[in-house]
């Protein structure tokens, strides 16, 4: 897929990424365009999916939910749905992935301590729609969630449209 972030976008995200409580006007005093262009393109990431919000970063151990594990579920033929209700339900299940190779569910599953761990995966295998479940448990974080390196390595071949933006970041 062709990425549709230019050299702007980019530099707004990694503005956002490393103050998400900047303002709009902020955002254009800092990248140097017009407080028009900030909210459009804001708008168009937003619309598009790319940013899908703004909300907190929540250090878990922190909140008292020091104990994750990676939980891999594997289901009965057809009932993918019926495990989406089920790890809905489960305030500990943090994120769920259909997956490919020996499971087709991975989760992140968060508790408060080992046994609190242990009494969601018990929930977890009573549901009719989980065959069996495998987890691991997490020892500590090592790299953060992050998207930026990964949106940086993007070719910049989209020329920002935003004038000010352009012309005060001109390649020497």
């Amino acid at each position: 897929m062709e990425s549709t972030l230019d050299e702007l976008d980019r530099a707004m995200l990694a503005a956002l990424h490393d103050n998400s409580r900047i303002g709009v006007l902020e955002l254009s005093r800092t990248l140097g365009v017009a407080r028009a262009t900030v909210s459009a393109r804001l708008q168009r990431l937003e619309d598009t999916g790319v940013i899908r919000g703004y909300q907190p970063r929540i250090g878990l151990a922190a909140a008292g939910y020091g104990v994750q594990a990676f939980v891999t579920l594997e289901i009965a033929q057809g009932a993918l749905g019926d495990v989406v209700a089920v790890l809905e339900q489960i305030p500990g299940v943090l994120e769920a992935f259909a997956t490919t190779g020996a499971g087709d569910v991975l989760c992140r599953v968060a508790a408060a301590s080992h046994d609190d761990l242990q009494r969601t995966l018990i929930v977890l295998n009573q549901s009719r729609t989980i065959a069996r479940s495998t987890s691991v448990v997490v020892l500590s974080e090592l790299v953060e969630f992050r998207a930026m390196p990964l949106l940086n390595t993007a070719e910049l071949d989209r020329t920002p449209k935003a004038p000010a933006y352009r012309d005060s970041h001109r390649k020497r």
